[in-house]
């Protein structure tokens, strides 16, 4: 479906490093095409990896987990993001994969476009070792929600526990954005993805063996960093499923 989140890679500058520790937290194995490795859960495409750009190693930007959202018509998208204050940091297409582009938001979180049909969804919402669910934390949710509702065609709805609920153009609850303060997430504004797991306290275990950093422990799933101490996701416990019975975005 158009204008949902349904990828997710991450940017590393050490590769190895970064491979080595998702495949001992999640059981992932990558295989390597051109410059970008794919991860798989079993015969399954979860997520990639690529190696950060010397052009924001220059910058010193952070270790990160980036969001895709999937869209219908990528230069309209590019032209709205401009008009409403966003930044359009790459643009590119890849001949017999489609069309990319990373846009920063008025505030600064980066998030990926893709128009094509190559790029499968790997978004499920109960299965282990996938990615679950999508966030959005930033300092002020006022400056990005004309963005995000004019690009997307987005609703964006504040609930009664504070937390802004996205709702697609068919009313779906697609994604989660959350007002914190820099003296809590740093200084950073970014998109967030939550990894489902079979347990978390057996997670939490191996996260922290090999060098990942706990943030934040809630109720029901708990922030990390992975053991570049920079790059944040979640996990959360997910219920036992039959095969082939999760429901991909």
């Amino acid at each position: 479906m158009f204008n949902n989140p349904f990828f997710a890679d991450i940017s590393t500058y050490s590769p190895k490093k970064t491979m080595s520790f998702y495949e001992r937290i999640f059981g992932w194995k990558y295989d390597k095409t051109n410059n970008y490795f794919t991860a798989f859960s079993g015969n399954t495409v979860v997520s990639g990896l690529y190696e950060t750009p010397e052009k924001f190693k220059q910058m010193r930007m952070p270790h990160f987990w980036m969001t895709y959202i999937k869209v219908a018509n990528l230069d309209a998208t590019i032209d709205k993001a401009k008009q409403l204050g966003g930044i359009i940091e790459l643009n590119y297409e890849m001949n017999g994969f489609g069309k990319v582009a990373l846009i920063r938001d008025p505030q600064g979180a980066g998030f990926t476009i893709y128009e094509g049909d190559k790029l499968k969804s790997t978004r499920t919402e109960n299965t282990k070792n996938t990615l679950i669910w999508n966030e959005l934390h930033v300092s002020d949710v006022t400056k990005i929600i004309p963005f995000y509702e004019g690009i997307f065609n987005w609703q964006i709805v504040q609930n009664i526990n504070g937390i802004y609920e996205v709702l697609n153009n068919e009313g779906e609850y697609i994604v989660d954005i959350m007002e914190i303060q820099n003296q809590y997430k740093g200084k950073y504004e970014y998109w967030a993805c939550t990894f489902g797991v079979d347990n978390l306290e057996k997670s939490k275990k191996v996260i922290l063996e090999n060098d990942g950093h706990l943030i934040n422990n809630e109720s029901n799933r708990i922030l990390f960093t992975d053991n570049s101490n920079e790059a944040f996701f979640f996990i959360k416990e997910v219920k036992s499923y039959i095969k082939g019975s999760s429901k991909n975005i």
